[in-house]
């Protein structure tokens, strides 16, 4: 978020990349994004976060997408983590795995892959990465508690 110049408020956009633009490179952002043209890269934004991602029916990502919201009425290449929701209208088309905790799919939805249902302990798990070593003393930890 942006502050301006009235009193430091934080001010929330909306960023749209149009019909007749094409973007190669990863896209990371913080609000709103509509995508009504061609994203080559992964589009990401903080998982703690109310970032929205809109792929309109004529919008297309050819990359992994990394976002709470995402309402997909478009194409993508890619495997989707949608943090909290995601959304598929009835033009979207996916070929990749969907990551969800909530979905909305509509009639004429197309996913050539996998949905698969995500909890907070498994999305915990996933982000934590263990200290080389560490297993070895949680285990010797273990064997301590039993004895």
């Amino acid at each position: 978020m942006f502050k301006n110049n009235t009193g430091g408020k934080a001010v929330k956009g909306a960023t749209l990349i149009s019909e007749n633009t094409r973007i190669s490179g990863d896209v990371h952002f913080s609000d709103q994004l509509f995508v009504n043209g061609y994203i080559d890269g992964n589009v990401t934004a903080d998982a703690d976060g109310t970032a929205t991602l809109v792929i309109s029916e004529v919008g297309t990502v050819n990359g992994e997408i990394k976002v709470p919201f995402v309402v997909v009425n478009g194409s993508v290449v890619g495997d989707v983590h949608a943090g909290t929701r995601v959304e598929l209208a009835s033009n979207a088309k996916i070929s990749g795995t969907v990551y969800y905790k909530l979905i909305e799919m509509q009639l004429g939805a197309m996913v050539d892959g996998q949905l698969v249902h995500v909890t907070d302990d498994v999305a915990e798990k996933a982000s934590i990465h263990p200290i080389q070593g560490a297993d070895e003393a949680s285990a010797e930890a273990g064997a301590e508690a039993k004895a």
